[in-house]
């Protein structure tokens, strides 16, 4: 008998399943040994600078984001109950989250926050992740509220680690397109909300028209493949 049937849910204080898989998977993920330039194998959540992006399920990139104070913190506070105003605001739902990629710096692992040259060299690797995030998606949009700080400063990109954070459980129970369609609504009917009690800028605008968007291609996908306007009835048929 496993532990899920043995607990008592109103006896003890454990979190749903979908909540402790998520937690699992990410410490997973962010435990995963990087094969840093130095020859060294540091868990990748482990350095401080770095870029990460996330995809949904359809492989789409859907945030772009940075930090210099460890990917891991950074992550978990995106995923996790540590809400970020990107959260809250109702911009990025984790449920939407399938893959998470980052791109570490390890050269400024030992740099300050106040160090320019890392900053700078940070923004830059942001900028070059969102270009190519946005050039990647089929809606050539993300669902970033901000874009990157500007700068003129080129950098290429360094190796990656990308990899799913979501169980076969999980995904069987989230990758129902009508599962997503009804939970990708509700994000954006929060986020309607929150630009309707609340002076905003452009940015929360240019989320609401993109998630507009992929609801509309996603629930359009689903009808086509249910057969489209064949599968509408006719009124009368079939009544007496």
């Amino acid at each position: 008998m496993t532990d899920l049937i043995r607990r008592d849910p109103d006896a003890v204080n454990f979190p749903p399943f979908e909540t402790e898989d998520l937690r699992q998977n990410l410490a997973r993920f962010l435990d995963t040994p990087f094969d840093d330039p130095s020859g060294a194998r540091p868990f990748v959540g482990n350095y401080r600078w770095g870029v990460y992006a996330f995809f949904d399920y359809d492989g789409e990139p859907i945030y772009v984001g940075q930090t210099n104070e460890r990917l891991r913190t950074r992550i978990r506070r995106h995923l996790t109950n540590q809400r970020t105003d990107a959260v809250a605001m109702s911009v990025l739902d984790p449920f939407e989250v399938f893959e998470i990629e980052v791109w570490p710096l390890p050269q400024f692992q030992e740099s300050s926050r106040s160090d320019l040259a890392a900053r700078q060299h940070l923004d830059a690797l942001e900028r070059l992740i969102t270009e190519r995030a946005v050039a990647g998606s089929q809606f050539k949009a993300i669902l970033n509220e901000k874009d990157p700080p500007p700068g003129d400063l080129a950098v290429e990109a360094p190796p990656s680690f990308r990899s799913r954070i979501v169980s076969e459980r999980v995904h069987e129970l989230r990758s129902h397109p009508d599962f997503r369609i009804a939970r990708r609504s509700l994000i954006i009917s929060r986020l309607a909300q929150v630009i309707s009690e609340r002076k905003v800028q452009g940015g929360l605008r240019r989320v609401l028209l993109t998630q507009a968007k992929r609801l509309q291609w996603l629930s359009a996908r689903r009808y086509e493949a249910l057969g489209g306007a064949a599968s509408v009835p006719v009124e009368g048929d079939g009544e007496e």
